[in-house]
């Protein structure tokens, strides 16, 4: 993982983030992109003005953000970009070969009772870049243990696992599989991935009506530094992300959380 892309929401968490991706940075040698979007408003109407405006705030913002960050020698890359939050990201990602995208659970506007916010909600929905969504306050620790929770063993998706290899050889991880037998599981779905078999450590086999019953009922007992799942064409977290905001009733995590793009 060589370019880490970290998006700017409320400076609080642009803080924390950027935090969180630096000393990351630090261990892989990646280089940090932060950005921050703003709003292109009509030439017309003399709205280029506040246009400017709206740039120079947004720099501002950067800069108080990269000011109270050591950055501890990891390369920062910080720019304003114009668009539409979700357009911005992921045409910077796709220009910048992003493999890795570090994103508060909620941007902006924080609200009690949702887990992910509508920004980072659309952004799950759509790219297929790995998303590490990083909890409020959350503070960087080397990842000792790693809980992957699947209901399928297989995967459509050739190598969608290397980013989860690129991060357990980064930290040495251990790799604890759950797998969640739900009731609508396939029997091809019984068949262990031969990428999966190599880099798990430990395996759980538990039945529970959706995904998120069986970490519950195992996230204790584990004990994760970082949760993993997988984005699928149908199951729990593809019903989960139809929506763009995430509700703490339907899905939540005190801990790093890792979203990886099964869908081919």
């Amino acid at each position: 993982m060589k370019n880490i892309l970290v998006p700017v929401g409320s400076t609080e968490n642009g803080v924390n983030n950027l935090r969180y991706a630096v000393s990351f940075a630090a261990m892989s040698g990646a280089t940090v992109y932060l950005i921050n979007i703003y709003k292109e408003y009509s030439k017309a109407g003399g709205m280029t003005k506040v246009t400017q405006v709206a740039m120079e705030d947004n720099q501002a913002q950067l800069d108080e953000v990269l000011s109270r960050v050591d950055t501890e020698g990891v390369e920062v890359i910080a720019k304003p970009i114009k668009g539409d939050p979700y357009e911005g990201i992921a045409r910077v990602s796709k220009r910048l070969n992003i493999d890795l995208i570090i994103v508060s659970s909620q941007s902006v506007e924080i609200r009690d009772e949702v887990y992910l916010g509508s920004i980072t909600g659309r952004l799950v929905k759509q790219t297929d870049i790995p998303m590490l969504i990083i909890p409020r306050d959350y503070v960087f620790r080397k990842a000792e243990n790693i809980l992957l929770a699947v209901k399928s063993l297989s995967f459509e998706k050739e190598n969608v696992l290397n980013p989860l290899r690129d991060i357990l050889a980064l930290f040495s991880a251990k790799l604890n599989v759950l797998r969640v037998k739900t009731p609508d599981v396939a029997d091809e779905e019984d068949q262990l991935d031969t990428e999966l078999k190599e880099i798990m450590t430990t395996y759980t086999e538990t039945e529970n009506a959706t995904i998120y019953q069986g970490v519950l009922e195992h996230f204790q007992s584990h004990q994760p530094d970082i949760l993993c799942v997988l984005r699928r064409k149908r199951g729990f977290f593809k019903k989960l992300f139809e929506k763009n905001a995430v509700y703490k009733r339907d899905f939540y995590t005190t801990r790093p959380l890792l979203i990886l793009c099964g869908i081919q």
